[in-house]
């Protein structure tokens, strides 16, 4: 979708944006910025109040992270995976504001992580960050992945490995 497209199915005036954003880098960034503190939100409910143990948690927010992703039979939810790639040689402000809503995630991963390991529920080696850092780094690597094939395999292969060998039961 373009920006004129956005901007009539949103029902803003012509020539009113420019009213609202100094440049279309600066509505890039308020965008990135309204998405992941939405995102960031809606995951901290849910790893803190979500039904299940920490570590069913984590497996619900994969999965249905997975089913989001892969409506219409394609990936097609991630904005991460949409606009990394190419906005982040483009945009130094709006790179950043990936990078800053990423690393929020990886905190809240790390604190899930960290509360699963405490509760007894997961088994895994390290600190939680760097844990939590590898996981998300897979995830993308494999949305990406599944983006390019348009098959879901390679997201849903990523998030079953996570969970035997990365994000072991205890008894694993």
């Amino acid at each position: 979708m373009g920006l004129s497209e956005l901007l009539k199915t949103a029902q803003v005036p012509k020539g009113s944006f420019y009213h609202y954003f100094r440049s279309k880098e600066a509505f890039g960034v308020a965008m990135l910025e309204r998405h992941y503190a939405c995102y960031h939100q809606r995951l901290m409910a849910h790893f803190t109040s979500g039904p299940g143990n920490h570590r069913d948690r984590l497996l619900a927010w994969y999965q249905e992270t997975l089913k989001q992703f892969c409506q219409q039979g394609a990936i097609s939810g991630c904005l991460t995976v949409k606009l990394s790639a190419e906005v982040c040689d483009l945009s130094e402000d709006m790179r950043s504001t990936m990078d800053k809503g990423a690393q929020e995630i990886m905190a809240l991963l790390a604190r899930a992580l960290e509360d699963g390991r405490n509760s007894h529920c997961l088994h895994f080696t390290g600190q939680p960050l760097p844990q939590a850092q590898v996981l998300y780094a897979l995830w993308l690597g494999a949305n990406l992945q599944a983006k390019i094939s348009r098959k879901r395999r390679a997201a849903g292969k990523c998030v079953g490995r996570m969970f035997k060998t990365i994000i072991a039961t205890p008894e694993q």
